[in-house]
């Protein structure tokens, strides 16, 4: 049976343009409790007054790789080729590629310091696979890629500050398109406060693409990896009280709450949470303030339900609050 909560068109909201951050700054935070339905306006430097006694916060891990590539086609209109994983299937590398014309097989791209890139099969999903004519890509990417950050923060154009600031202080494990934003709010002083563990999720087109279906029940979530190393995994199994920092941290232990995971073991998830799924691994979430109709807003939809967070949000929107990337912070307590 459809119902509001399984429409896409219900996790539409208006938001402002001047209320997208564009750069990160002090960050605010809104601390919801759902049980007792209160609201709290406060500062991010405030957030261990508003933690539980004896919590535990997981973060991801992961770092964003330099992965936006410029370039030109064979007739030299311009070409963009968005490099979705360092991790080559017999020497083919996932990819997104913008161009103007329809893409076929064997189109070949060109790069500056003479790097070209290969069509070699092209999938379904709107992504294809690629070669390349070099051997350590690796090397190139961080050398003459860019940072992705996403197209409403100054139309995708990053820069040099971008490198530091579009990457958690933590990230350790490099392998993300995107970053783990909610991590973005933490200084080294506050790690050293709270009580925490790491997971680590590599963000891929599961957790940025658009949903492009007009019903939740069909859209399918890309799949991506993670893993738990055996400190952290013995940590967080011995823990209760557990605040996920980030949709992404909240993915991976929802994914691993009914499995025997083992440690370093690398798996695979698309979960993709939505009001009626009961969430159980969490007391409680630190995230941003996340587009509309996109599946992170679901997401938080699945732990206090869409129409209190529509209602959240546009007590954000009342209150100026920064949203999306570099924006601000919610807390929401269970």
């Amino acid at each position: 049976m459809q119902t509001a909560d399984s429409l896409l068109t219900s996790y539409h909201y208006d938001l402002p343009e001047e209320l997208i951050a564009q750069r990160p700054g002090e960050s605010r935070l809104l601390v919801y409790n759902a049980q007792t339905d209160s609201i709290t306006h406060t500062s991010f430097a405030q957030i261990t007054d508003f933690l539980p006694e004896n919590v535990l916060l997981v973060f991801n891990q992961s770092k964003v790789f330099p992965s936006r590539l410029i370039g030109t086609k064979a007739s030299g209109g311009k070409a963009e080729l968005f490099l979705l994983s360092l991790t080559s299937i017999d020497n083919f590398y996932p990819a997104l590629i913008k161009t103007r014309s329809k893409k076929k097989l064997e189109d070949q791209f060109y790069f500056p310091h003479d790097l070209v890139a290969t069509i070699k099969t092209i999938n379904s999903d709107g992504t294809f696979m690629v070669s390349f004519n070099q051997d350590n890509i690796s090397d190139y990417v961080h050398q003459y890629a860019k940072i992705p950050i996403p197209p409403y923060i100054r139309k995708g154009e990053s820069d040099e500050l971008d490198k530091k600031n579009y990457q958690t202080i933590y990230a350790k494990a490099e392998g993300s398109v995107a970053a783990p934003t909610a991590g973005l709010h933490f200084k080294e002083e506050m790690l050293k406060q709270i009580d925490h563990a790491f997971v680590t999720l590599h963000v891929g087109l599961g957790t940025f693409r658009p949903i492009s279906v007009a019903n939740l029940a069909d859209h399918h979530m890309h799949t991506e990896n993670y893993f738990i190393d055996s400190l952290n995994l013995k940590k967080i199994k011995s823990h209760q009280n557990i605040i996920a920092v980030g949709t992404t941290s909240l993915r991976v232990l929802e994914s691993s709450v009914n499995q025997e995971v083992i440690a370093d073991k690398v798996y695979q998830t698309n979960i993709f949470l939505r009001p009626g799924n009961e969430i159980h691994s969490i007391k409680g979430l630190i995230t941003n303030f996340h587009l509309p109709e996109s599946s992170l807003l679901v997401l938080v939809s699945a732990l206090i339900g869409r129409e209190k967070t529509l209602e959240i949000y546009a007590e954000a929107i009342k209150e100026r609050y920064r949203f999306f990337s570099y924006g601000d912070a919610m807390l929401i307590l269970r």
